[in-house]
């Protein structure tokens, strides 16, 4: 798996498409509401883009943070599952940092950050990879 992360804005769809061949799955968060699941219809290269939006779309379930963050676990593992049955599968995972900058006075919002946080700690300790872009240079901070 790899994980490309930084700021809103700051060229990480950019950079993800002059690093991948045009042939990839592209799901964004812009498009569906809900994360997409693995199936035989997607091409070797998988992209899902949005993590923190997919978070945000869950948070007004009213489930505690610990629930949101394991279910959200549970559908990247799904993903890394696809990418591990086939040598030629590759997963890449690219999510905005909204850690940075003044915390939200809003329940739901600061929720969110946290959750998202937590989320993006664990893709760290699981990719292969990891890219931070900001202004349109990246950093890879793991490899």
């Amino acid at each position: 798996m790899h994980f490309v992360t930084g700021g809103a804005f700051n060229g990480k769809r950019k950079w993800v498409k002059q690093h991948y061949p045009a042939n990839t799955t592209w799901f964004s968060a812009m498009e569906y509401d809900r994360w997409p699941v693995p199936d035989e219809n997607v091409h070797s290269i998988v992209i899902l883009e949005g993590l923190e939006a997919w978070i945000s779309k869950e948070i007004n379930t009213g489930e505690p943070a610990d629930r949101l963050l394991d279910r959200n676990i549970k559908k990247v593992k799904k993903w890394l599952e696809w990418e591990q049955n086939e040598e030629n599968h590759r997963l890449v995972l690219v999510g905005t940092d909204i850690s940075k900058g003044i915390v939200p006075m809003e329940k739901d919002k600061r929720l969110q950050r946290d959750v998202t946080g937590w989320f993006y700690q664990k893709l760290v300790e699981q990719a292969e990879r990891v890219d931070l872009i900001w202004y349109g240079i990246s950093e890879t901070i793991k490899k």
